[in-house]
């Protein structure tokens, strides 16, 4: 790949980077594209370290499968596709639900190796965190998009397999479940994830609050009965299948959006920017976590529209990211 990218360079070569093309369309314009598909190997699993090290072309599920016969976990449920790749959810640092409990993708990476636009080969960080030191370049690629260069391998901190994991639902009305999830947050519940979902997405006929727990039996049982006494028991636990059918379809949905982009302001603040998203470009497609205020959303729009989103949420001090649109839109 070294070779490759540094012959486009001294060509003039324009290079797209398809990844394995399971996120972002496989439309800019290129003179060369270039793809990990065959960078699907995990050199290493250490369990009693609680890391691993894959290459950038693994399909997240395969990955999820193989670190369980391992007993350990990614706690990463980024939006897409089942076979979404780690590169792309590292490059677009696009974490999904799980991101209320177990923080954002660069939390979850010890290291990453990656070329950069002229061949070189540059490694940052370790396999585990003893060895993380220096100018932390990790960070950086994480969420670059590719701007740093083109990354082959990851080094992950995992987690233990959680021996339990339950998630309770609530339906209602946007602002009714807005007060609850204050309550939630008033009463110290510590989900894994907290999230706030549209009827479309949701496929339910209101809005739904689901609240996953995940760890030791205790833990999850002392949480959900922490839960059930902040709400007045209204949430009804999900059998595994259920559970499992919910998170998916809300995480594949988003790949089916021809445009999906994420804001974060404060937690405070997520009513209102959703107010702000429904006025502008509507709601339709919208997965929200009340407790620390990011707020994914997907649909149709034009340049127009998300030129005045984003003017508008600039104004707020609140970021936009554009995660995948067509290539008109995204070099607009």
């Amino acid at each position: 790949m070294g070779l490759l990218l540094g012959t486009a360079r001294e060509e003039g070569w324009r290079v797209r980077v398809e990844g394995a093309g399971t996120w972002l369309p496989a439309d800019a314009p290129a003179d060369l594209a270039l793809t990990t598909r065959r960078l699907d190997k995990i050199p290493a699993i250490e369990p009693q370290d609680l890391s691993a090290t894959a290459e950038a072309g693994i399909g997240c599920d395969l990955l999820r499968q193989q670190l369980a016969d391992r007993g350990t976990w990614l706690a990463l449920d980024p939006p897409g596709l089942a076979g979404r790749t780690l590169g792309s959810v590292v490059a677009t640092a696009t974490a999904g639900p799980l991101r209320h409990g177990f923080g954002a993708v660069r939390d979850h990476l010890l290291g990453v190796t990656f070329v950069t636009g002229d061949g070189r080969l540059v490694q940052s960080g370790g396999r585990v965190m003893k060895n993380v030191a220096g100018y932390d370049l990790t960070k950086l690629a994480a969420g670059g998009f590719g701007a740093f260069g083109v990354i082959v391998l990851v080094h992950l901190r995992l987690r233990a397999l959680p021996r339990a994991d339950q998630t309770l639902v609530l339906e209602g009305s946007r602002e009714d479940l807005t007060q609850v999830a204050d309550d939630i947050a008033a009463a110290a519940v510590q989900p894994a994830a907290h999230e706030l979902m549209s009827p479309a997405l949701a496929r339910r006929e209101r809005w739904l609050l689901a609240v996953r727990f995940a760890g030791s039996a205790a833990l999850v049982s002392a949480e959900e009965a922490a839960l059930r006494a902040a709400t007045g028991g209204r949430f009804t636990a999900l059998r595994a299948d259920e559970a499992h059918a919910l998170w998916m379809r809300a995480a594949e949905s988003f790949a089916t959006r021809p445009v999906t982009f994420r804001v974060g302001g404060l937690p405070d603040s997520s009513d209102e920017l959703m107010d702000l998203l429904q006025h502008q470009v509507g709601d339709e497609w919208i997965s929200a976590s009340p407790g620390i205020g990011a707020i994914r959303w997907g649909g149709e729009t034009t340049v127009d529209r998300l030129r005045r989103l984003r003017r508008t949420l600039a104004g707020l001090e609140v970021p936009l990211t554009l995660e995948r649109a067509p290539w008109p839109v995204r070099a607009a």
